[in-house]
C-alpha cells in the first residue's frame, strides 16, 4: 500500500471509532482511560525492558518507574474530574461550559519515552473523548507497538470501539510530515527542528522546547540533602529526559562542601582541567553533541573520553568548568550522567549565570531552586524566564508532574514562546478538548458608569 493510502485508512479508522466514542457518557470514558493507564502500569517490566533492548538508552529500573509512576499519577490526577458535556457553570457571571472533542489527535513520539508517551498522550486524548495515531520515533518501533497492543487489549475486553488508538508500524519522515497534516491537531515531542515541522503543517499542534535544567543551590541548605537529590534526579534513566539536572550553581565559598557531598553519595569529580577537555572534546566535537554519549554509563562515559581512574562504582560525574553559557560547551544539555559545576559570589550572579546557560540552550523550559529563602526563590523568575520551577525536589522525577507536587503529570513539558511553544505549562487534557461557552444575560449583573469606569 502506498504511503498516502496507509495513512489515509488510518485517519478514516480513527475518525469512525472517534464518532462512536463520542457518544459514550462520562462514566465510560473514564473506564476506557483507567484501563489504559493501568494496563501499561501492570506491564511495566515487559515494556521497560522492550525499551532498553530496542533503543540501547537508559536503565531498566527507571523506565519501569515511569511506566508506574506516570501511568498511575496521570490517572489520579483525572481520576473523577470532568471532561465531557457540561464541565462548568458560573452562575454569577452567566457562564456555561461544554466540552466537545476535537477529533484525531496525532502523537509524534520520542526515543526517550517510547512507552509512556504514547501512554500519557493517549489517555490525555480519550479522556476528552478523541482518538489517537502514533507515529514512533525509528529506533523505538517495537516497544512503541507493543505499547499500543497492551492498550488496546485493555479497550477490546471493555468493548470500546476498535481503532480508538492506532501506531505507524513502519514509521519514516514521509508518514510523520502526513501525520501532521491528516489529523486535527498533533502533538510533537521530539527536537527543535521536529517540533518546527510540525507548527509548520499548517494544523494546531502542541510541541516542546529543548531542557537543560539549572540548579540553582543557596547557602542556607544542607549541602548532602542537595547532592542526594540532584543525583537521583541527573541519574534517573541515564540522564536521557529533558527533566534531568544538567548544571549545578553553588555559591564559590561553599564549593568543597558542595563537592565532598556530591563525592559521598557516588560522584566522580573532574577537577582537572586537561580531563575537561577530554570529556568537551569527546561529548561535543567542534561544540555539537555527540550522540554517541546518549543515554550512557559513567564507565562508557570514561571509555569514550579517554579518562582513567574512575570507579566502578560512580553514578555520575561531575565536571569542573571554564566559564559559562558561550564560553562553556559543558554549560549545554547532556543526554548522559554528567553535571558541570558552575560557581558564584551573589545570588544575583547566581541567576545570571542561569539565564546565560538558558540563553544558550533550554530557554523556558526548567530550573530547580534549592533554598529555604522566599525572596531568594521568588527573585528567580524575574531573572530565568522558564516554565517551571521546582524548589527543594527533584528536577528528573519532578518537574513531568509527581504525587506530591501540583504539576500536571506529563511527557510533554510546554515551553512558552521563549522555547518556541504556544504552552508554558505540562501538557495536559484539558489542552486536547475544545470548549464552547453559553452565555446568559445576567439581568442583575452590576453596570458601572463611565465615570465609574474612567476614574483614577
Amino acid at each position: 500500500m502506498e504511503p498516502l493510502d496507509y495513512l489515509n485508512k488510518l485517519v478514516e479508522n480513527a475518525r469512525t471509532a472517534q464518532r462512536e466514542f463520542e457518544r459514550l457518557p462520562q462514566e465510560l470514558v473514564d473506564t476506557a482511560v483507567r484501563a489504559i493507564g493501568k494496563a501499561v502500569y501492570d506491564h511495566a517490566e515487559e515494556l521497560a525492558r522492550m525499551a532498553v533492548e530496542e533503543t540501547t538508552m537508559g536503565r531498566y529500573e527507571s523506565k519501569i518507574a515511569k511506566c508506574r509512576n506516570k501511568s498511575k499519577s496521570t490517572w489520579w490526577r483525572m481520576k473523577g474530574k470532568k471532561s465531557r458535556g457540561i464541565i462548568e457553570r458560573d452562575e454569577t457571571a452567566g457562564i456555561v461550559k461544554v466540552a466537545k472533542p476535537i477529533g484525531v489527535i496525532g502523537c509524534v513520539t520520542a526515543t526517550t519515552n517510547p512507552v509512556i508517551n504514547p501512554m500519557h498522550n493517549s489517555m490525555c486524548a480519550l479522556k476528552c473523548g478523541n482518538a489517537v495515531i502514533i507515529c514512533p520515533h525509528p529506533r523505538a518501533k517495537g516497544v512503541g507497538i507493543r505499547t499500543v497492543e497492551v492498550m488496546n487489549e485493555a479497550l477490546d475486553r471493555l468493548n470500546m470501539p476498535r481503532n480508538l488508538i492506532q501506531i505507524i508500524e513502519q514509521p519514516t519522515m514521509e508518514l510523520s510530515a502526513g501525520l501532521m497534516k491528516s489529523v486535527d491537531l498533533c502533538i510533537c515531542t521530539g527536537g527543535p527542528t521536529l517540533v518546527k515541522v510540525t507548527y509548520s503543517s499548517g494544523k494546531p499542534a502542541y510541541g516542546v522546547g529543548q531542557g537543560n535544567v539549572q540548579v540553582l543551590v543557596d547557602r542556607d541548605v544542607n549541602y548532602d540533602e542537595v547532592a542526594k537529590m540532584v543525583i537521583a534526579g541527573r541519574t534517573f534513566d541515564n540522564g536521557v529526559l529533558c527533566t534531568c539536572e544538567q548544571n549545578v550553581i553553588c555559591p564559590r565559598d561553599k564549593a568543597d562542601e558542595m563537592i565532598a557531598a556530591l563525592e559521598a553519595n557516588g560522584a566522580y569529580y573532574i577537577g582537572s582541567q586537561a580531563d575537561a577537555e577530554r570529556v568537551r572534546s569527546s561529548a561535543f566535537p567542534d561544540g555539537v553533541f555527540n550522540k554517541e554519549w546518549t543515554g550512557t554509563t559513567v564507565q562508557q562515559m570514561a571509555q569514550l573520553a579517554g579518562l582513567e581512574g574512575v570507579p566502578e562504582e560512580a553514578k555520575v560525574m561531575v565536571c569542573c568548568t571554564r566559564g559559562y553559557a558561550r564560553d562553556e560547551v559543558l554549560a549545554k544539555e547532556k543526554l548522559f550522567p554528567m553535571l558541570a559545576l558552575f560557581l558564584y559570589d551573589s545570588w544575583e550572579e547566581c541567576m545570571e549565570i542561569a539565564q546565560a546557560n538558558l540563553a544558550m540552550e533550554g530557554m523556558g523550559h526548567s530550573v530547580v531552586i534549592h533554598s529555604n529563602t522566599t525572596e531568594h526563590i521568588e527573585a528567580v523568575p524575574t531573572v530565568v524566564n522558564v516554565s517551571r520551577y521546582a524548589v527543594n525536589q527533584v528536577g528528573g522525577t519532578a518537574l513531568g508532574g509527581a504525587m506530591d507536587n501540583g504539576l500536571n503529570p506529563t511527557t510533554t513539558l510546554g515551553c512558552g514562546t521563549w522555547g518556541n511553544n504556544i504552552i508554558s505549562e505540562n501538557l495536559w487534557y484539558t489542552h486536547l478538548m475544545n470548549v464552547s461557552r453559553i452565555s446568559y444575560r445576567v439581568p442583575d449583573m452590576y453596570v458601572p458608569s463611565d465615570e465609574e469606569i474612567w476614574a483614577e
